[in-house]
């Protein structure tokens, strides 16, 4: 009867907390509406600017010393000043992917588990714009329908300035943890995300994000055509889970390489401390192959997830002598749905996705760097303006152990199409994934 009583409070709670937000809705809604004017130019006529020009973005007021390092890949804050890092800058250093193997080992036929498809390294690093002489990576075809021009080629206005969506999403929409992973997004959602890179409301925290500044800048340059064929392919692919959460106090010892962190070694011998790692599972097939069926390992502090699920199911909201004390935040429910798979047409998904990814969205939402064109970013920012680096952490340890199996242990990584989490029906009385501890 108690479990039962506290998922009723919880109900209610989740309800009274839904109506408070929608009554602050007209106030927020007006202060994005007027964020939304940021960049009118760039509303009243697409640019075909290459993927080198450097956004501009002010980044004054933002507190770097909460910034969840490790979800950038990075051991230290930028520093005061820290000009917008681009790809493929004027002047910068040429791409020497292809320095040091032989020509013999370059052009080596490779294969990764489950394709048969075979791609040599060169064919692999060059995945620029293929007008320009690359071509895109695509592992395993019949998981998707037709891949429409602007994820394969790029931006047709921009010609071979510019680059495949496919280039860092994956064929598939898959992703790595250094960007995102559209598949299987609500369709209005990837679309309103374009429109907003467009129209200068989304960018990084952190200015040394440079693929964060080639999205503005791509964005810029797609027709209102090319961003629907983009957001309806992507979320017609069936999204698959590539996290595998494991609670630890050691972690392999690893270098940080394009933005990832990539172990030395199968050892655990390096403390976590107060972050998340998350490696590739198999460094050969994730990093150097790009197999969109890859998965990756996220090593999270012991304890993380059970304080998580606290914040994310019940915002913190605890019952003390019989009185409901408010918590820090929203339950995530609220919004993203009782199995955190998002809703259509314009809430994403949370359950299963990278923590590294949510947790750079968490910061950047939190300090005013993402803004969007609706309410929906506005109201985010008033459910995280509370939490801590901490907070993060277990927040997004938690979200990433989704979708439960049947045991109550997360469900395996293993590439398969996942549609929903019928076991996370009702969060409140869930059970807490049981998970490795070292």
């Amino acid at each position: 009867m108690k479990q039962r009583a506290s998922v009723i409070i919880v109900g209610i709670v989740c309800l009274v907390l839904g109506a408070a937000i929608q009554r602050v809705y007209d106030t927020w809604s007006t202060a994005a509406r007027q964020t939304a004017k940021v960049a009118p130019a760039a509303m009243a006529a697409q640019s075909a600017d290459p993927v080198w020009t450097v956004a501009k973005v002010d980044r004054s007021r933002v507190n770097y010393s909460g910034q969840p390092l490790w979800a950038w890949g990075v051991t230290e804050p930028p520093e005061s000043g820290e000009p917008q890092a681009v790809q493929g800058a004027p002047g910068a250093p040429a791409n020497n992917a292809n320095a040091g193997p032989s020509e013999e080992e370059l052009n080596r036929k490779r294969t990764v588990p489950g394709s048969k498809l075979q791609f040599s390294l060169k064919e692999i690093r060059t995945v620029t714009n293929p007008n320009a002489g690359g071509q895109i990576v695509d592992w395993f075809p019949e998981d998707h329908g037709p891949i429409p021009d602007v994820v394969r080629y790029g931006p047709k206005a921009m010609g071979k300035n510019g680059r495949p969506c496919a280039t860092c999403h994956l064929a598939d929409g898959a992703g790595r943890p250094e960007n995102a992973s559209p598949a299987g997004l609500p369709e209005g959602y990837i679309l309103r995300q374009l429109q907003d890179f467009k129209n200068d409301l989304r960018h990084s925290t952190d200015p040394r994000k440079g693929n964060s500044n080639t999205m503005v800048m791509l964005a810029k340059g797609m027709s209102d055509d090319e961003m629907k064929e983009s957001a309806r392919y992507f979320a017609s692919v069936a999204w698959r889970l590539h996290v595998k959460v494991v609670e630890t106090r050691l972690v392999p010892k690893t270098k940080i390489q394009g933005e990832l962190f990539i172990p030395q070694s199968n050892k655990l011998t390096e403390p976590i401390g107060n972050r998340i790692i998350e490696t590739p599972t198999n460094t050969e097939e994730n990093n150097t192959l790009r197999s969109a069926h890859g998965t990756w390992t996220a090593y999270v502090p012991v304890g993380s997830i059970n304080k998580g699920k606290d914040l994310v199911v019940r915002g913190g909201m605890k019952i003390v002598n019989g009185q409901i004390v408010q918590g820090k935040t929203t339950a995530c429910a609220t919004c993203h749905g009782t199995d955190y798979m998002g809703i259509a047409p314009d809430v994403p998904p949370l359950a299963g996705r990278s923590p590294s990814y949510l947790a750079r969205e968490i910061f950047d939402i939190q300090h005013g760097i993402r803004n969007g064109s609706n309410s929906n970013i506005a109201l985010m920012r008033m459910v995280v303006e509370k939490l801590t680096p901490e907070d993060i952490i277990n927040i997004t340890a938690y979200l990433a152990s989704l979708p439960l199996s049947p045991s109550g242990k997360p469900a395996p990584a293993t590439g398969e199409p996942i549609t929903s989490q019928p076991n996370q029906a009702k969060p409140a009385g869930g059970p807490v994934a049981s998970l490795e501890k070292r």
